[in-house]
């Protein structure tokens, strides 16, 4: 790798971590619960995105040009080593079969059948796909660019994050009160993210009911707002935010003393024109 290559690496390697996680002051539902909800979706955006630009960079290197394994897998192990979640970092043919740093062989599945499998092929990245790890088992959130050489793909570098670890990095920043809640869901009520990490890739309606899961769908045509509803007794009111990175929607629920019958949507209010 050349020493320019090296140098854009670090940098970004560097930044990825730091940027996500920096040692500063835990958010909190005593903030602006608005500013603490974006200060959550950030925070999984960034760290995210972080880890797809270091791939985009990795991509433009000649050893990931070359689509042969042992020329990049010393490239894809010091990325792994350096991810702040543990994560599956792997190295994928146009045939679907792939390459992993958690073994350094080849491995026995194939990625063909993946929905995201297409895309790829294609040349578009891959962000905020959920998937359970053909490898590892783990629940995981698929980020991965495609290695073009003369307008084709000639191989793919993708990891595999696991949203346990990620849903445990947002709750040791965040600091929110016992009876609140950070979640993330995606345009299939799948929960992504969730501080009860046993409910995630549950849909809303596994959680609590059907009828609940249609009032989920239906505040996903607006970008943001707010919903009140009533889970398992528990009278609930959170605001959410969509994410147009990852289409996940973010929400932040706390137990409300209100009186709450169904579940109710309260849209954004719209400012005057002046």
């Amino acid at each position: 790798m050349s020493k320019f290559f090296a140098l854009l690496l670090s940098a970004i390697l560097m930044l990825s971590s730091v940027s996500s996680w920096a040692e500063s002051p835990s958010t909190s539902l005593h903030l602006e619960p608005q500013a603490a909800l974006g200060a959550y979706k950030g925070l999984v955006e960034d760290h995210l995105s972080g880890v797809l630009r270091t791939e985009r960079v990795l991509a433009l290197t000649s050893e990931a040009r070359s689509a042969r394994w042992e020329a990049v897998r010393p490239l894809l192990e010091r990325f792994r080593n350096d991810l702040t979640t543990d994560a599956t970092v792997w190295f994928m043919l146009p045939d679907g079969s792939y390459y992993l740093t958690d073994t350094g062989q080849l491995s026995p599945q194939n990625l063909k059948d993946r929905a995201y499998f297409p895309r790829l092929m294609a040349g578009k990245d891959v962000l905020g796909d959920l998937v359970i790890s053909k490898s590892t088992g783990y629940r995981s959130v698929v980020v991965a660019t495609p290695v073009m050489v003369n307008g084709a793909v000639v191989a793919a570098i993708g990891v595999s994050v696991r949203l346990r670890l990620l849903s445990e990095l947002v709750e040791a920043s965040m600091k929110l009160p016992r009876n609140a809640y950070f979640y993330a869901i995606d345009h299939d009520t799948k929960i992504a993210l969730h501080r009860n990490v046993e409910r995630m890739f549950k849909t809303v309606s596994e959680v609590g009911d059907e009828s609940l899961g249609e009032a989920f769908r239906a505040i996903m045509k607006n970008d943001q707002g707010a919903m009140n509803y009533t889970l398992n007794g528990k009278k609930m009111h959170s605001i959410f935010q969509k994410s147009s990175i990852l289409g996940w929607y973010f929400f932040i629920a706390q137990e409300s003393q209100g009186v709450i019958d169904e579940p109710k949507v309260i849209k954004p209010s719209k400012r005057k024109k002046r």
